[in-house]
């Protein structure tokens, strides 16, 4: 790369994606000329894919050594760590983020960097519709909108799927490293005023999608855990509410047993209020329970990702963020 040109990287989490990998790459590498000015890195994390998608990107990593950088996981840490991983390794003055899947179009790039140049240090491209069947859809739909209700007011309602963002904002990242965090809504908690592109989220073409029920359900937890104290004030609330409707009820029976000697019989209302009440309790413990379970998380400091290897294997250089060459190396 020439010294005077900006560096653009692209951070790309790959699981399981053998069979989109040889049609992503090449689209990926196609923006190397249509971004004149610019030097293109590609930063491919490989989080444990168990198919033969490392030996793809090792195959393209040959051809292109001076663009292809790839990070080997030791196994699947999931595709937020992945892409903090990506952000760790990534040299260049504005960085862009995408699935290896190319439901996202990556020409979108192209776009976004006419806003950075502007001056936007946050672009995000928004899906303003999806080629996805009705419970995905109905599924993201609910999602977003009670991560924009509940948790972070300004996420967009159709969610991200494609992003770029300046230097900065790549370090402010760097420098949290949480677990069991969500990048996008991450970057919109630090507060940096984004740009919108909106597009429709192509359907998936190729390989089977390792987006499972169980890690949507995660990511939903994770999400509001991490930028919302709701759950805790929620069941707050409403164990009040159940404490003051006791209190009621009781003053309720005592004034009827000495105001007119109404003795409360039957076992069925009692056995429905332990039952209301013991499975309010038990929710609330599940709630405590997860937001206790990331603060142990935390306090352990066990690293949030092992490297296998990298290639090209070269010494990571950042100068900007001591803390990313601890957490590295940490990893290593």
């Amino acid at each position: 790369m020439n010294s005077s040109e900006k560096l653009f990287s692209i951070v790309v989490p790959v699981y399981f994606n053998e069979e989109n990998l040889p049609e992503t790459i090449p689209n990926l590498l196609a923006l190397q000329q249509l971004l004149p000015g610019y030097g293109l890195e590609l930063v491919f994390i490989d989080d444990g894919s168990g198919d033969n998608s490392l030996k793809i990107l090792l195959d393209f990593q040959k051809q292109y050594p001076d663009i292809i950088q790839i990070v080997k996981l030791t196994r699947n840490f999931g595709a937020e760590t992945a892409t903090q991983v990506g952000l760790l390794y990534a040299k260049g003055n504005c960085v862009g983020i995408i699935a290896a899947d190319l439901q996202d179009p990556p020409e979108l790039f192209l776009d976004m960097i006419k806003h950075w140049e502007k001056g936007s240090r946050v672009v995000f491209g928004v899906r303003q519709d999806r080629e996805d069947g009705f419970f995905p859809k109905m599924f993201s739909n609910i999602y977003y909108y009670l991560v924009r209700k509940f948790a972070i007011a300004n996420y967009p309602k159709g969610g991200i799927g494609i992003s770029l963002i300046d230097r900065q904002v790549v370090n402010e990242v760097n420098k949290i490293m949480e677990k069991n965090s969500s990048i996008h809504p991450l970057i919109c908690w630090l507060g940096y005023k984004p740009a919108f592109i909106s597009y429709i989220r192509r359907s998936r073409k190729k390989g089977k999608s390792r987006w499972t029920l169980q890690k949507k359900i995660k990511l939903f937890v994770d999400t509001f855990v991490s930028f919302s104290y709701l759950p805790l004030r929620l069941f707050s609330v409403i164990g009040l509410l159940l404490a003051l409707g006791a209190f009621i009820y009781a003053c309720y029976v005592i004034y009827g047993w000495l105001r007119f000697g109404i003795i409360v019989q039957g076992w069925f209302s009692i056995i429905l209020i332990l039952t209301i009440t013991s499975g309010v309790q038990m929710t609330m413990l599940g709630i405590l329970g997860e937001y206790l379970w990331r603060t142990l998380e935390e306090t352990r400091k066990r690293p949030h990702f092992v490297v296998d290897s990298i290639f090209p294997n070269t010494s990571f250089e950042n100068q900007d963020s001591e803390n990313n060459q601890t957490e590295i190396s940490n990893c290593r």
